[in-house]
């Protein structure tokens, strides 16, 4: 029996910035180092956008200036401006702010008034400046503390907004903020808001077109079957189009400016009426996924109050639009059977190119079912015999914990490798699955190879993606391989495989490179792990005299007790992004097509430059 006391002395209670300190990842979701596009330092950015976006929904200020230098961030809207008052209170006090009105805000983002505090919370500085009416009030916070609080002064500047702030390094350890996840944001921020101008470090985002915009800057003219179809109404838009390329389905989806990346109900009905009106204007009932296949497309909403399944706002669960309004089913469903309909029949050369590939797919997949069959049932055998897949408990145990955006799956090369990351792994979260041997080059090859080939066939069924990327079950895609020239290899042929099949996984930022320590240098005092002969040269200076220097060749040479420290907390991770410049078909022909003579001149090019800088370092 426990004789742990439990007196009046255990209970405390937590002011509301020592709770979000405490709980960050209720707040925010997960913390990370800024690899990832949800990683919380960019959540912590599109609180206080979400606030200045909401003024310019509102009919005020038309432009956002956007600065992030080093690891500070100044965001500047030219909206009505806090109530002076106020400025405090709607910063530091949970549950405060203007959007508990409906009038004032009638389809917001951040209804539950705790956004900008979590961003003053978990900054190590955080400061806030109100121009209003010729006065200008401001008030600055370290660690949430108020430090600064001077009254009002007169001001000649433009009313708006500006806040300031410095993520802890304490609780975002080693973070960086990535431009291409910032801009992504951005961009989905104008798409969103015609008509209003982000100024990001000198570089300004606009949309004219909407989702539209959307659409054509994410897929190349030649990939896109015809032209992207737009149809607006009060509280919703959509766009789509069919790729030529692409096998599975990609959505693109929004609630009120939020990007759901998991979807929800509402692209859940979007989907569902795409087939209806489809199987209703050609008279065929033709198979839901030879309907969806291969299509591109974005919807946004607005929702009076809407409900999300998480605080970060990733999926919407609301049922109803608001009001007197209906099911969030019914009017997505009624918006397209009515102006989709309209649109085919307006539009027949498109109608029938949208029927000649249902009928493609739907030849395709009756040529794959018996390989489909045979191949699930390989999968199903596997998975029971577990000898590809060490699953992570959230999906052993069937959980729908909020810890499914922290699911990884790394895919490695070998059984030593994949044993010392299973030994090592977070067992709740991680989950590992092993190569056998080089996967094949599927440049150029047909969708058929992925059921024929075990061990794509196996990785596909691993992430659950056949079909779409909605019930993906592994946030985080994370290839672990050696840092050799095979281990190289083995990377190039996984991401030619993904690029090939499922490119919206990379699109969507899921897919990473590992990094592990190259070098070991250490004495009796102190150990240094060093990911790049700079790092190793940095190391030796440092720990003079002669120190023991290991060199690791491959991943199953390092300890999983040493192993624990490369896939924890301190985890490296290099997102695998597409160049906006270059489509997925001259990316792969380039690096995996027959062009032999100029890819030998890049890798000769490339390879001088990386010798170059090494001897540098030297």
């Amino acid at each position: 029996m426990s004789n742990t006391q439990y007196t009046e002395d255990n209970i405390r209670s937590l002011d509301w910035k020592e709770h979000i300190r405490l709980r960050p990842g209720m707040y925010i979701g997960k913390l990370g180092d800024g690899s990832s596009a949800d990683d919380g330092i960019y959540i912590l950015l599109k609180e206080v956008l979400d606030n200045s976006i909401d003024e310019f929904v509102m009919g005020a200020g038309k432009s956002i200036e956007i600065r992030i230098k080093d690891k500070e961030v100044r965001v500047r809207d030219y909206g009505r401006g806090i109530p002076l008052g106020k400025v405090v209170d709607v910063v530091s006090k949970m549950n405060t702010g203007g959007k508990y009105d409906t009038r004032a805000f009638k389809k917001s983002v951040g209804l539950n008034g705790v956004g900008t505090k979590a961003v003053n919370a978990l900054s190590s500085y955080f400061r806030v400046e109100s121009v209003r009416e010729g006065q200008i009030k401001s008030a600055g916070f370290e660690f949430g503390e108020l430090i600064r609080d001077p009254s009002p002064e007169s001001s000649t500047k433009r009313r708006g907004t500006k806040v300031i702030f410095s993520p802890d390094e304490a609780i975002f350890k080693n973070f960086k903020f990535r431009n291409e996840y910032v801009e992504k944001m951005l961009r989905n921020y104008v798409y969103l808001n015609p008509g209003l101008t982000i100024d990001f470090n000198g570089e300004k985002f606009f949309s004219e077109n909407g989702l539209k915009d959307l659409l054509e800057d994410n897929m190349s003219a030649e990939d896109r079957l015809y032209d992207v179809i737009h149809l607006k109404g009060e509280d919703i838009e959509i766009a789509l189009t069919h790729s030529k390329t692409q096998y599975s389905e990609e959505y693109h989806s929004f609630v009120n400016g939020q990007n759901t990346t998991q979807g929800g109900t509402h692209q859940g009905a979007f989907r569902e009426a795409l087939v209806k009106t489809i199987r209703e204007f050609y008279g065929k009932n033709y198979d839901a996924s030879d309907v969806r296949k291969s299509i591109v497309g974005a919807i946004s909403i607005k929702v009076m109050e809407p409900v999300f399944e998480s605080q970060t706002k990733t999926k919407l669960g609301s049922t109803d639009m608001g009001g007197s309004m209906p099911t969030v089913r019914t009017y997505v469903n009624d918006f397209i059977k009515t102006n989709f309909d309209n649109f085919l029949h307006k539009n027949p050369e498109i109608a029938e190119k949208i029927q000649r590939k249902i009928i493609q797919a739907e030849r395709e997949r009756k040529e794959l079912s018996g390989i489909r069959k045979l191949a699930k049932e390989r999968a199903k055998k596997a998975s029971l015999h577990n000898k590809k897949l060490r699953d992570c408990r959230v999906h052993l145990t069937d959980s729908k914990s909020d810890r499914t955006l922290d699911t990884t799956l790394f895919i490695t090369e070998g059984d030593s490798a994949s044993g010392s990351i299973t030994k090592s792994r977070d067992v709740n979260t991680q989950a590992v699955f092993s190569l056998k041997g080089k996967p094949l080059n599927c440049y150029g090859l047909s969708k058929k190879i992925v059921y024929e080939n075990e061990e794509f066939n196996l990785l596909q069924a691993a992430l659950n993606i056949e079909e779409s990327l909605e019930d993906l079950r592994y946030n985080n895609i994370v290839i672990a391989t050696d840092a050799d020239v095979d281990g190289m290899h083995i990377r190039l042929l996984l991401i030619t495989f993904f690029l090939q099949f499922f490119p919206e996984l990379i699109k969507e930022g899921h897919l990473y490179i590992l990094q592990t320590p190259l070098f070991r240098v250490r004495n009796k005092k102190k150990t240094i792990y060093c990911y790049s002969e700079q790092e190793r040269i940095d190391a030796i200076n440092d720990l003079r005299p002669k120190p023991e220097i290991t060199r690791f060749k491959g991943l199953g040479e390092i300890s999983p007790d040493e192993f624990r420290h490369f896939i924890g907390d301190d985890i490296r991770l290099d997102p695998v992004m597409l160049d906006k410049a270059m489509s997925v078909e001259d990316l792969l022909s380039f690096y995996m097509g027959k062009n032999t003579p100029d890819r030998q001149e890049f890798i000769i090019n490339n390879l001088k430059v990386e010798l170059d800088q090494v001897e540098a370092s030297i």
